[in-house]
């Protein structure tokens, strides 16, 4: 028995050993399991300890969800990208996409380039040396003098990858060019698994990049061709329009992958790409020294695109009701693109034939190649459905001069679109200056708005000998801000330097030259004080020769030998009117490529058709556009037109300005506003009009009075000691009701040109009063010789809520200071109104 029991507890103690290790992982596992469970429940247990919602657990949720889902999507077009790359034969046998093949599959006039691919290949590796070399050598160090947070700012790693960039198409533009250039359009593609890591040590913070995808159209120009080597003068180098951009981020910027942040974060980088290399920002090469590089890097635009966006037919009705069973309209309105310079239209309410008699202009730089794009959408709380689209080659376009016609929209089985687009010259002489400012009405009126009868070149080079500022013995960090009239734009900051070198170009419409002044101001951005200014009358550009000035102006109430060198010039804007036979037909001509659902263009020959209701011989009469009588309002068209562009936001911008914004799809738009017709009354600013219908809404047959939408109460004077514009509100009286309670008023204030942010000022909010009391005090840093060329800019807001639709605007007021009594200082009562343009001073 003892033999047979002797081998008992050793395999007892056999059988023991793996059930105490089981338990051991057990114990860990209900841990872990136990952790899991507690850190689940934790968030909805505080969510009912503190009262709130159980929506919040299922937003987390969601969020979290979508998170992951977009980054494995953009892992998804990754791979199908490099698989492309790879093998493209065996890549569109399995099944790509007609967005993802290469132009030549589409164009015919666009060629392959495997022989310049393969030599990209083979110089790929010394590229990855050059960029690397960029990153330590210039990148780093201009990062780390930047900021002094930012001295232990570098690069730990810096791999291009091995994927080297790709041209999927070449097109050499033969016809409607100069002869001493060449204009090459390029299809590039980079799908790069780069890895770029930076580190900042003082802060132990590691970010970095994991892949980059950027598609898109450049252009490269070759001009002047001379008849000595190199042959080629210069190279230029472009994008007709944003680029496709798409990155994977790593370490602490992994948080911009979050969705929402992720858009916005490519948005930004876009927009620093916009600065240098979309037009018409470019980069140019010189490659012998006597070339003009100013004349090639900021050249005169080939012209100016009228746009007269007028009235649609019978397009599709989008809105449904009871879950699809009744079909209902659309709110109809258009987003226009002109390159970079994008335009959007009033929301035309419950139509399917809305009419919006809205005017744009629009530069052109480049017309070959160029395109006028115009997309249809019917307006929902949500995502925007499309009605249809249009291009129009600008080219074509250039060559009639003048088309008023209908046409069909692509990609919907119904819908037409009337339009009409008039090309129009820069002409450097005032030769026909009297007769255009006759036919844009600009004789009979002193407005600053309205059609352009001119456009004003500025070209920014250099000041010299500029003052220290406030404090003696330092160098200031200048600015300048250029206005006509109420539109004003800016250059760049120039850091801690008295002879800044700027090198930039601005535009501006102009109604009327004989009437408009040019002002300059050189500002210290780090003070906040003026370094000089200086006013030119426009009509001296008249009289010059070329209509042109090129030279060192001295600046005013600054130093003694202080100066600004620019180049101004001034171009007529003629529409030249070309003899036709009576047979002429131009309209079957227009070559419109269209975009198709997978994204890319397709050269299609439009046939336009006659509009609904008319006869097959007879062409539709056009709608006239200049038929409204009111103008934007003046804080519309204030907007300073900003070197780069602010994304969805800058659609709400003056046309004026044409500094355009993303070129992405209105659905993805986080704000949707109208940019202000130039002659319409329709297209005033969505606060204005709401405030007009408000007005109507209050009449209901009776009569309000001389001031119906109140009054407002303001102390106004000038501190010559403390040099100063000091604005006193005191209260206001008399204000229309936003809502059953009342409203929830404050003021907000600008000093115009100054639409920036930080020359805003905001009183406080007075809840559920039409009566409100404010008694604040706020304060402009501005001369007195200054503050007499300025407006200010007053309005009377509703708060309401947060994501409350009880916003808007209660009225407004300009006030010129133009005065000799503003030393002395006034209080006064002022009228509210729409827009501000008619203000009455109530004693």
């Amino acid at each position: 028995m003892g033999d047979a029991g002797g081998p008992g507890p050793v395999a007892d103690a056999a059988r023991a050993e793996p059930a105490g290790a089981a338990l051991s992982v057990d114990v860990v596992g209900l841990l872990a399991q136990l952790a899991r469970s507690f850190a689940l429940l934790l968030p909805v247990y505080a969510l009912g300890y503190l009262g709130l919602s159980f929506s919040w657990v299922l937003l987390a949720l969601a969020l979290l969800a979508w998170c992951r889902r977009s980054r494995g999507l953009k892992a998804t077009r990754l791979c199908r990208a490099l698989a492309l790359l790879e093998d493209e034969e065996r890549t569109v046998r399995l099944g790509v996409r007609a967005c993802d093949l290469p132009a030549w599959v589409h164009f015919p006039d666009t060629e392959r380039a495997e022989w310049l691919n393969k030599t990209v290949k083979h110089m790929w590796p010394f590229i990855c040396q050059f960029i690397e070399k960029l990153f330590r050598e210039t990148i780093e160090p201009a990062v780390r003098g930047a900021n002094t947070h930012l001295s232990t700012f570098s690069f730990t790693r810096v791999d291009v990858g091995q994927q080297p960039l790709r041209i999927n198409g070449v097109k050499v533009y033969t016809k409607n060019v100069d002869k001493r250039q060449i204009i090459l359009d390029l299809q590039i593609s980079f799908v790069g698994n780069c890895e770029i890591d930076l580190e900042i040590k003082r802060y132990f913070c590691r970010a970095g990049v994991q892949s980059i995808q950027i598609h898109g159209t450049m252009r490269v120009i070759l001009e002047p061709l001379i008849g000595d080597m190199p042959l080629v003068g210069a190279l230029s180098i472009f994008f007709l329009r944003k680029p496709l951009l798409e990155i994977n981020w790593t370490g602490l910027t992994n948080l911009l992958d979050i969705p929402g942040l992720n858009g916005l974060s490519d948005t930004i980088i876009l927009d620093i790409i916009s600065n240098y290399l979309v037009l018409p920002n470019r980069i140019t090469v010189p490659l012998v020294s006597e070339v003009q590089i100013a004349q090639l890097r900021f050249p005169i635009p080939k012209g100016v695109l009228r746009i007269h966006f007028i009235e649609a037919q019978d397009l599709q009705g989008k809105d449904t009701y009871l879950k699809g069973l009744v079909k209902g309209k659309s709110d109809p309105y258009g987003v226009i693109r002109v390159s970079n310079q994008i335009f959007q239209s009033k929301v035309i309410k419950e139509n399917l034939s809305p009419k919006w008699n809205e005017v744009y202009e629009a530069l052109v730089y480049e017309h070959p190649g160029q395109e006028l794009e115009i997309e249809l959408f019917d307006e929902d709380p949500d995502k925007d459905d499309f009605l249809g689209s249009l291009m129009i080659d600008l080219a074509e376009v250039e060559k009639e001069r003048l088309l008023d016609e209908w046409f069909t929209l692509d990609e919907v089985p119904r819908g037409k679109l009337h339009l009409k687009l008039e090309w129009l010259t820069l002409t450097p002489h005032a030769a026909h200056l009297d007769q255009v400012l006759t036919d844009i009405r600009a004789d009979k009126d002193q407005a600053n708005d309205g059609l352009s009868s001119s456009l004003l070149i500025l070209y920014l080079d250099s000041a010299r000998n500029l003052p220290s500022g406030k404090k003696i013995n330092s160098n200031p960090s200048p600015l300048v801000q250029m206005s006509v009239g109420h539109k004003a734009q800016e250059s760049k900051i120039r850091y801690k330097t008295n002879e800044p070198v700027w090198e930039e170009n601005f535009t501006f419409f102009i109604h009327n030259p004989k009437c408009q002044d040019l002002e300059v101001e050189v500002k210290d951005e780090q003070h906040q004080c003026c370094l000089g200014n200086l006013k030119i009358p426009l009509s001296r550009l008249l009289t010059s020769d070329d209509m042109t000035m090129n030279q060192r102006f001295q600046l005013s109430n600054s130093g003694p030998n202080s100066t600004l060198k620019m180049k101004v010039a001034l171009r007529v804007l003629h529409l030249e009117k070309q003899e036709r036979s009576p047979d002429h037909q131009h309209s079957a001509q227009v070559k419109r490529p269209s975009v198709s659902k997978g994204g890319r263009k397709v050269s299609v020959r439009s046939q336009v058709s006659v509009p609904p209701g008319a006869g097959d011989s007879s062409p539709a009469p056009p709608t006239p556009v200049l038929g409204g009588g009111a103008k934007p309002s003046v804080e519309d068209r204030a907007q300073p037109a900003e070197a780069s562009p602010q994304g969805p936001r800058d659609l709400g911008r003056s046309a004026s300005s044409l500094h355009g914004s993303t070129t992405g799809s209105p659905s993805h738009m986080f704000i949707k506003e109208p940019t202000p017709s130039i002659a319409s009354d329709i297209s005033l600013p969505i606060a204005t009009q709401e405030l007009r219908q408000r007005l109507r809404q209050l009449e209901n047959g009776t009569t309000l009075g001389q001031s119906p939408l109140g009054q407002i109460q303001l102390t106004i004077r000038h501190s010559s000691q403390r040099n100063k514009l000091v604005v006193v509100v005191h209260a206001c009286r008399n204000l229309i009701a936003f809502s059953e309670d009342g409203s929830d008023p404050y003021v907000r204030m600008y000093l115009l040109p100054d639409k920036r942010r930080s020359g805003r000022r905001k009183t406080h909010v007075s809840k559920k009063t039409l009566n409100p009391v404010f008694d604040q005090s706020f304060e402009f840093s501005v001369s007195l010789p200054e503050v007499q060329r300025r407006t200010l800019d007053v309005a009377v807001k509703n708060s309401g809520g947060f994501l409350s639709k009880d916003k808007g605007l209660l009225g407004k007021v300009l006030v010129a200071l133009a005065s000799e009594e503003l030393a002395k200082g006034w209080t006064q009562w002022y009228d509210l109104t729409e827009d501000g343009t008619r203000p009455h001073v109530v004693t």
